[in-house]
This record gives structure tokens, C-alpha cells and sequence, in this order.
């Protein structure tokens, strides 16, 4: 039974995702559907020493007929036995304690003729609302065996595991459709079975509605079921709507017959009172604030000393081996280049985890569905929705674990919107170039006797980041346009403790697909750019060197070997690309080493320290701080002969900084998001445009 294919499908909150983690616990691998750029969590169960199987974690839906490009592939499958992901039996999940809702999706898979088996979950909610469900009858009136589980705790999974075998060694007869098209467009569904040579009525019907959503139908077969509709004059929407009707009858049956509830069972719960105070107008987002404050407070906190042991780990590793290894190429190369591509990526690693661990903390009990909620309808105004509160409110940490939260944002154009704005919002690599700069030119004065003039200007720049990410998002909002509606539809589910081992698989499972994903881009980029500046045309770095050495023979060894480092930069091939790129930045007011630092900063944007410091011959010390910006004031102009950093030149780096997409890593994990490298392009254009025009304004008012 190697090759058997258990399907999870379940309406969203179901438990389906916790059903899939205790079956196949860390036995998960995370890819694409075939042929679709839709995420999909696969696993094996091992179902007894004999027997396991593949199970698949389908996106949840609500029905078969989708609102969203993740939606759609669940149907594209079930619709398509030739599918590779195609199920031998389908667990439908469903929450006991709204099996009204919850069955209509069962009732549409069952009729599709896919092999069924019900898991009855969240009994102990149906419980507490004091309703009973009795899982014989319902087996007996819905005619495939009926399984209680507790998906979070693991309970009934021997029994799922009986009737899964059961299945296999003894498939059950196909059921009675609980609704057939056959008795109500009967020419119809003959004329599509015939041409299309299929057994079920019901998925004749699906090849009908839903066949321009089908990637197994080539474009010939799209236009004869067009023929066939326009031939019986069929009304998809009207007939979609009769169908929907018509089962919800037969369900409304199922469960007066199968569920019994108690006289005061309807009395609000604990959750529903809670949420009295979570979504009121008022006081929903006062409590939300606060709530973002202990979290990014606590991923500052918690992240800096883990950052900064790694930093260190790095940077003592990278010395020991200097010292251990023969000076050459190859030692640079693995110092300078690798190690330091290495380092770049495990500092993210802290922020990663403890941002996801905070977010899992969050959706495991429930309180994230409450906060999409509450900002749906301003979010919705710029072209997102409530779903993109946390990615954007993330970015102020890192972009790059705020892209990877998209995922839970349901339509694909609300998210990419989300994905392509999220860098505007001012990261903390941002932070020192801001620190530097503003030092430079604002004076560290107190307004009223309680604002510093540098906080403030500091804080205009992370409130000029999130006003051009709402506004990048209306934008886009007219140019992305899509069939596609956008729909937000959460199911608010009850509060509960969190499942700490779930909470583990999703901080793994994001540090795993960043360092694997991300992270190979990362390190390749690191690499190129550190040739770029070891290296110059032919003997340049070797001449520019012994230059300096002949003409500052007084200068102490520190103050040569910064000298002579400053001197081979400008001969490298960054230099030379510095100084080609400085007709393009001079209008920004920039010079040549500006555009050194600009390139570096490609690599992340907090190098744009490091480059300027090493460019104006700064060595390392504990004041590099205070001394880069002492030397930053005191650099001149070599054409006007006055200050280089002048408030307007100053200025112009800052507001380029706020917009500029200066981050490979944020670039990496856009292409690993969206599956495509078209995305990143057009979040690198879009950017560096805004940001050039932006500079290049403001260095001329300001000039």
C-alpha cells in the first residue's frame, strides 16, 4: 500500500491541519501541487507495520466551487483521477459543532465519487454547547464510516487508522448522489458524459461549471463545453445557487436526525463574550496595539542576544581560521566570502523563530482571526485585507519573515500586493543608516521639553514607510487587475491553549525553508560581491597599494593598512563600478564612494556601515559609531570645497533609503514565495524607481 494517497480536506478551522500533524508528525515535506505554484504539505503515516501512506493537507475550502487560485486546486484535483495527487480515500474534517455548515463540502466530494471517510472533530466544543452527536447514525444516514477524533490531542486515530484499512482491503460501493444533476438537466449531463466519457453525473456537472478552471482541459475541450452550455441554454449561477438550496434541505435532515441539543444550549459561551470586547470598534484595536507592542518588543528583546552570539560566533570563527590558514585567495574566499554569505543569513535565524513563535502563539488560540477581522475593512480601502495586518506590522523587524507570514492571506492578489509593499515598512537593517545620518544633520535639541528633534525625525521616517506601503498598495491595486474576487471570510474559532508541538513544526518549518530557500541566494550574492571588491582589472590593486605605501611612509600601521585598504577599494571592480555608476548618482549629489556603499548594500542594507567605513580608511573600535559620523562630517566636497554630507545630500540617502529594495534576502524570499523571479523584478523596479525620484527631489529642494 506504498503508493496510497489519503486526502485531508475540511473547511478552514475544521482541525485538518492538526489531524495532518499528528499522522505524520515531522514526517513532512513541503513543495508544490503539480503543474501550480499553490503550497502543499505531504507526509507518510505509517498505518501499521504493513501499511502507509502518502497524506496529502489539501488548502481548506468551504465548498468545491472556489474563491480563490488555492481553492481552485482542490476541485482541479478531486475532479482529475489522473492527477498524481489524486486520493484512494479522502478524509473530510469536520467541526462537530457546526455540522450543518461543515457538511456541505462532504456531501459535494461524496458525489464527485471520491472514496470517503468522515472524521467528527471538535466533539468537545459541540460539548460545551451542549449538543450530542450520534456518530453511528450519521455513519448509517450518510452511508461511509463515521470516526470520532480529537485532532489536537490525537484521540480516535487508532480508530481512523481501522477504517482506513478497512477501505483499502474492501473498497465500499459508490453512494447514492445526495444530489443528482442527472434528474434535473438530464440532456445536459448525457450530452457532457458522452463527448467526455465519464461515469459521474456529478462531475459532468463540475466539467460544466467549472471547466475554464481546469488545467487538466486543453483549450479544445473548454470550447466544447461551451458549446454544450450554450446549446441547453444553461444558467450556471442560478443552477450553482438551486444546488447549494437543495443540499442544505438534505443536511438540515441529516442533522435533526443525527445531533440533539439541549433546551439553553444557544446561551453565548466564554469565546463569544471575549469577543464582545476583541472586536469592538474601540476597544478591539486599543487591545490589538497593545498586544503589537509586547510583540515587538519581545522580538527585540529576545532576538538582539541570540543575533548577537551569532555575530560573534562568526566573526571569532572567521578569525580563527585567518589565523590558522595560509594566507591566499582561497583563505579570503572562504573568510571574507562564504563564511561572511553564511553569517548574513544564520543572524535572521533568532527574528525568524521568535517572530513565528509569537504569530503560532497567536493563531494556535485564536486570537489572530479576531485581528484580521478588525482591520479588514481599512485594510480593504488600500487594496489588502485584514490578513496583511501582520505581515506589514512584521516588516518593521524584517522583511523577511514578515513575507514568509503571507501565506495565510486567502486570494493570490491580495497577497502579492501584500509581498510587494511589505519592504516600504522601515526594517531594523535600516537602523543604523538612519542613526548615522540623522546625526549628521538634524541637532539633538528637545521640543517642549520632551521630544528630541532626532527621535522625531527618526520616527518620520517609519511613519513615510508605512504611509508609501498603503499607498504603493492602492496603486497596484488598479494595475493588478483579476478575475478573482476578494473575498474575506474567517471563521472565528473558540479560544483554546496552545499545542506546543505544533507551535515547534511551524518555528522549524520556517527557519528551514528560509535557510534552504533564501538563504542559497544569500550566500551566492554574498560571494559574487566580495570578488567584486578583492578583485581589480589586471594589476590595479597591486600598483593603487604600493602607491600609498611609497607616499605616506610616516603613517602608523593601523592608520596605512586602512589607508591602503581604502586605496585598493577604489581599484577593485566595485570601485570601478563606483566610479561608472557616478554619473547616475550625481544628480542625487552622490560621488563615487557613495556608489561603492549603495552597491554593498545590496548584500543588506546595514553594510552600508561597514563600506563607508572602510572607504574613508576608519579602522574598527568601540566609538565606530561616533567616529563614522565624525568623519562623515568632516569629508569635503572636492569640487565645491565644502561639506560632502550637507543636509540635502544627507537627506537625499535617507529618503533613498526608505524606499530603495537594498536587500537580497528580502528578494529571495519574494522569488520563494511567489514561485517566480518576475515578482522580484517588479519589487526591485518599482522600488529603486520610487526611490531614485524620491532623492533626487528631495536633494534638490534641500540644494
Amino acid at each position: 500500500m506504498s503508493a496510497t494517497i489519503i486526502a485531508l480536506v475540511g473547511n478552514p478551522n475544521a482541525g485538518k491541519s492538526s489531524l495532518f500533524n499528528q499522522l505524520t508528525g515531522l514526517r513532512q515535506k513541503t513543495g508544490n501541487f503539480p503543474g501550480v505554484t499553490v503550497d502543499k504539505k505531504s507526509g507518510t503515516w505509517t498505518i501499521d507495520s504493513n501499511h502507509t501512506a502518502t497524506v496529502v493537507d489539501f488548502p481548506g475550502v468551504y465548498s468545491i466551487y472556489p474563491k480563490s487560485l488555492d481553492e481552485q486546486i482542490v476541485t482541479d484535483i478531486l475532479a482529475n483521477p489522473t492527477h498524481p495527487d489524486y486520493p484512494d480515500v479522502a478524509i473530510v474534517v469536520v467541526d462537530a459543532s457546526n455540522l450543518h455548515r461543515n457538511l456541505l463540502l462532504f456531501t459535494q466530494i461524496a458525489d464527485l465519487g471520491v472514496p470517503v471517510i468522515l472524521a467528527l472533530n471538535m466533539l468537545d466544543v459541540a460539548h460545551k454547547q451542549e449538543k450530542e452527536v450520534n456518530a453511528v447514525k450519521l455513519s448509517m444516514r450518510l452511508g461511509v464510516p463515521v470516526v470520532r477524533i480529537n485532532a489536537r490531542t490525537g484521540e480516535g486515530v487508532e480508530q481512523l487508522k481501522k477504517a482506513v484499512l478497512n477501505h483499502v482491503e474492501q473498497p465500499l460501493p459508490a453512494n447514492k448522489l445526495f444530489f443528482d444533476p442527472g434528474d434535473e438537466v438530464a440532456g445536459l449531463i448525457t450530452d457532457t458524459k458522452t463527448q467526455y466519457q465519464l461515469a459521474n453525473n456529478y462531475l459532468a456537472l463540475q466539467y460544466i461549471i467549472q471547466h475554464d478552471g481546469f488545467t487538466f482541459l486543453n483549450r479544445q475541450q473548454q470550447v466544447g463545453l461551451d458549446t454544450i452550455i450554450d446549446k441547453h441554454q444553461f444558467s450556471e449561477r442560478k443552477f450553482q445557487a438551486d444546488e447549494t438550496i437543495t443540499r442544505y434541505k438534505r443536511i438540515s435532515k441529516i442533522v435533526a436526525d443525527t445531533v440533539t441539543q439541549k433546551r439553553g444550549a444557544n446561551q453565548p459561551t466564554w469565546s463569544q463574550k471575549l469577543d464582545r470586547i476583541l472586536l469592538h470598534p474601540v476597544w478591539g484595536y486599543i487591545l490589538f496595539t497593545f498586544v503589537l507592542l509586547l510583540i515587538f518588543q519581545a522580538i527585540f528583546a529576545w532576538a538582539e542576544p541570540f543575533m548577537d552570539a551569532i555575530d560573534s560566533g562568526v566573526a571569532w570563527l572567521n578569525g580563527k581560521l585567518k589565523e590558522s590558514l595560509p594566507a591566499g585567495p582561497l583563505t579570503d574566499l572562504l573568510t571574507d566570502g562564504i563564511l561572511a554569505g553564511i553569517g548574513g543569513i544564520l543572524v535572521f535565524i533568532p527574528q525568524i523563530a521568535f517572530l513565528f513563535l509569537l504569530v503560532a502563539l497567536l493563531e494556535e488560540s485564536g486570537y489572530m482571526s479576531r485581528v484580521m477581522v478588525i482591520m479588514d475593512r481599512i485594510m480593504r480601502k488600500f487594496g489588502l485585507n485584514g490578513r496583511s495586518v501582520v505581515p506589514l506590522i512584521s516588516g518593521v523587524a524584517c522583511a523577511v519573515p514578515a513575507i514568509m507570514a503571507t501565506r495565510s492571506i486567502g486570494t493570490r492578489r491580495d497577497r502579492l500586493i501584500t509581498i510587494l509593499v511589505t519592504p516600504l515598512m522601515s526594517c531594523s537593517a535600516r537602523l543604523p543608516i538612519y542613526t548615522i545620518l540623522i546625526a549628521l544633520v538634524v541637532p539633538s535639541k528637545r521640543v517642549l521639553g520632551v521630544f528630541n528633534l532626532q527621535g522625531l525625525a527618526l520616527m518620520a521616517l517609519y511613519l513615510l514607510g508605512l504611509v508609501s506601503a498603503l499607498l504603493a498598495a492602492y496603486v497596484l491595486k488598479g494595475f493588478l487587475k483579476t478575475k478573482e474576487r476578494s473575498f474575506f471570510i474567517m471563521e472565528l474559532p473558540t479560544f483554546k491553549l496552545p499545542r506546543w508541538n505544533h507551535v515547534g513544526l511551524t518555528i522549524w518549518e520556517s527557519v528551514r525553508s528560509f535557510v534552504w530557500e533564501a538563504g542559497r541566494v544569500i550566500l551566492a550574492i554574498s560571494i559574487i560581491l566580495w570578488v567584486l571588491a578583492s578583485y581589480g582589472p589586471g594589476d590595479s590593486m597591486e600598483k593603487a597599494e604600493q602607491q600609498v605605501r611609497q607616499q605616506n611612509p610616516t603613517l602608523s600601521d593601523d592608520e596605512l593598512q586602512n589607508r591602503v585598504a581604502s586605496e585598493r577599494l577604489e581599484a577593485s571592480y566595485a570601485g570601478n563600478f563606483g566610479h561608472f555608476i557616478e554619473p547616475v548618482i550625481k544628480p542625487l549629489g552622490y560621488d563615487w564612494k557613495i556608489g561603492i556603499a549603495l552597491l554593498s548594500s545590496f548584500a543588506a542594507r546595514e553594510v552600508f556601515v561597514g563600506t563607508m567605513s572602510t572607504i574613508y580608511s576608519i579602522g574598527d573600535g568601540d566609538e565606530e559609531g561616533v567616529t563614522i559620523r565624525e568623519r562623515l562630517r568632516q569629508e569635503r566636497n572636492p569640487e565645491t570645497g565644502g561639506p560632502m554630507y550637507t543636509p540635502a545630500v544627507a537627506w537625499s540617502l535617507l529618503i533613498f533609503y526608505v524606499f530603495a529594495m537594498m536587500c537580497m534576502s528580502t528578494l529571495a524570499a519574494t522569488q520563494r514565495e511567489t514561485k517566480s523571479w518576475k515578482w522580484p523584478a517588479v519589487q526591485l523596479v518599482y522600488m529603486m524607481t520610487l526611490a531614485y525620484v524620491t532623492a533626487f527631489a528631495t536633494y534638490h529642494f534641500l540644494k
